[in-house]
């Protein structure tokens, strides 16, 4: 065990400002000084873009009956501004409604995405369908989809909205449905209803999971940050935001529709002598100090590799909750908490879910809420987990942990014997898995999330390794492409960096693996210029996996 603060180691509604990429990419902050520019502030860029969105109101189907709010605000190091807003149709929140103004340096109007390219305008905002009716099929859809499982304390909540992601905008009941299972376990699920018809448009998880556990410590003796209070210490990291883990005992969330009754506790860890935990699961503190140092990980890699400090970017931590629920055999991040939780498992299935690759991809849930916000179905949902999948793997790496040593492969430290495989899901050749898809077809937005990730996935591989046999640090893998072509990766690193960037400053709510394509080819030609071997690298890779 280590002394002092280097120490012995290891949800009903859920989602998921970065500064400059580093130097070595990008001119340095002194380029705009050096041009006779101040370095723009996040006002200023404010201030930029919505003058710019005033001037250039027709082409992008702004209107006088639209609201606007700022959601993220990324200042390159040259000085380019990228300004994310959030849109509103007469008052309702407007799925697909989102866009991201850019400036050059100098502040000039740079272009726009847009995740609609319409005025956003429906005939009427009054239904037809009352709440009511959109409010019972939601109960319905969530009892189906859990089906197997018995479901307690339904409810359901509607929410009017204007959906403009699924084609040509219309006005639907957006509603959240909640329920308990026997052991007290959250299920939730959000289903999409046209207010004219009553038609359903869509559905999907309300809970963003990584659905992993484990069985013991994963990462042996690990480094930890504490906080001294009174006569004992607190597992509290005042060096990165406060984030701190607590115990839930057992308990879950009573929330619904937003609003939480009673939640599961967060009970801070304590300890008397700073060592924490025996790497057994009988010492309640070893699941804690695997969350916590999962979590300091998370925050090293966004803000030494990425320039992000904290999931939202403004230095403010989060926190874990480790113990959650009884038996629970997943994890998730929960955005109206800003936190993780993680269930113990049920010792045949999974082990506690406090695995290091497991929080990465947990909290970059909370990297993409506070950023692209992909809506988390069809092909965008999968391009949410696969984000998630990505930076949980390149946090491991980054760790350089020789306990949990990096790899491609999610979440094989929490797997047990019951699972039936070696890993949740598997980069190289996601297929492996038995359900997740390899190459990119029109059915793919069809499947689960966690399944339609694999096109993103096996891409991400692809980019950083390339195709073809070989052993990476110890394991074997053997990628395959789709159009029988043959791809040499630029590294974990390019990788990376090219998809933060176009998460963060290209992609939108609705983006496809289309538009994930065009959002990585932008990000290389910002980062590495146009027709550089990057470029081409991401073009590569993308159609390897189908996506031309």
């Amino acid at each position: 065990m280590q002394p002092t603060t280097r120490l012995t180691a290891t949800a009903l509604s859920a989602a998921v400002t970065a500064a400059a990429v580093t130097a070595a990419l990008l001119p340095t902050a002194a380029t705009a000084a050096a041009a006779g520019r101040p370095h723009p502030s996040r006002a200023s860029a404010v201030a930029g873009a919505d003058a710019a969105v005033t001037a250039h109101a027709r082409a992008l189907g702004v209107t006088a009956a639209q609201g606007r709010t700022v959601r993220d605000v990324v200042v390159d190091a040259d000085g380019a501004q990228h300004v994310r807003y959030d849109r509103t149709y007469r008052g309702l929140p407007v799925l697909g409604g989102d866009l991201v103004v850019h400036l050059a340096p100098g502040g000039a109007y740079a272009g726009a995405d847009r995740a609609a390219r319409s005025d956003l305008a429906v005939p009427t905002t009054t239904p037809a369908v009352a709440p009511s009716r959109a409010a019972d099929g939601a109960v319905a859809s969530l009892r189906a989809a859990e089906r197997g499982r018995a479901l307690r304390q339904a409810k359901a909540k509607p929410e009017l909205v204007v959906d403009a992601l699924h084609g040509a905008p219309r006005l639907a009941w957006r509603t959240t449905a909640v329920g308990l299972d026997s052991l007290g376990n959250p299920a939730a699920r959000v289903v999409l209803t046209d207010a004219r018809t009553g038609a359903r448009i869509d559905a999907w998880d309300a809970l963003e999971t990584a659905a992993g556990d484990g069985a013991s410590l994963y990462s042996g003796t690990v480094p930890l940050e504490t906080t001294l209070s009174g006569s004992s210490y607190q597992l509290k990291d005042a060096t990165r935001g406060n984030t701190y883990t607590g115990d839930a005992a057992g308990r879950t969330d009573s929330c619904f529709f937003g609003i939480c009754f009673s939640r599961a506790p967060a009970t801070v860890f304590t300890d008397a002598d700073n060592h924490w935990g025996t790497g057994t699961t009988a010492d309640r503190a070893s699941a804690a100090v695997d969350a916590q140092y999962g979590t300091d990980e998370t925050w090293d890699y966004f803000k030494n590799v990425h320039g992000r400090s904290g999931i939202a970017g403004d230095g403010k931590g989060s926190y874990n909750r480790v113990h959650y629920g009884s038996a629970y055999n997943n994890a998730f991040w929960d955005d109206s908490c800003f936190c993780m939780t993680y269930g113990d498992g049920d010792g045949t299935t999974f082990g506690p879910l406090v695995a290091l690759d497991v929080a990465g991809h947990e909290m970059s849930h909370g990297v993409t809420s506070r950023t692209a916000k992909l809506t988390y179905s069809g092909e965008s949902g999968g391009l949410n987990e696969a984000t998630s999948d990505i930076f949980g793997t390149l946090v491991e790496w980054y760790a350089a942990n020789s306990s949990d040593s990096g790899d491609y492969l999610i979440g094989e430290r929490i797997v047990k014997s019951g699972f039936g495989k070696a890993a949740l899901r598997f980069m190289d050749k996601p297929s492996k898995d038995g359900k997740s898809a390899d190459c990119w077809s029109s059915g793919v937005g069809n499947l689960d999330v966690h399944y339609s990730s694999g096109v993103a996935n096996h891409f991400a591989y692809l980019l950083a390794e390339g195709s073809g046999a070989k052993t990476v640090n110890g394991v074997a893998y053997d990628s395959p492409t789709c159009n029988g072509s043959t791809v040499t990766g630029i590294g974990r690193d390019r990788l990376g960096k090219i998809w933060y960037r176009a998460l963060t400053v290209h992609m939108t709510s609705g983006t496809n693996y289309a538009g994930a394509r065009t959002a990585s080819l932008r990000a290389a030609t910002d980062l590495y210029g146009a027709g550089s071997a990057e470029y081409n690298a991401v073009a590569a890779a993308w159609s390897a996996v189908g996506v031309n």
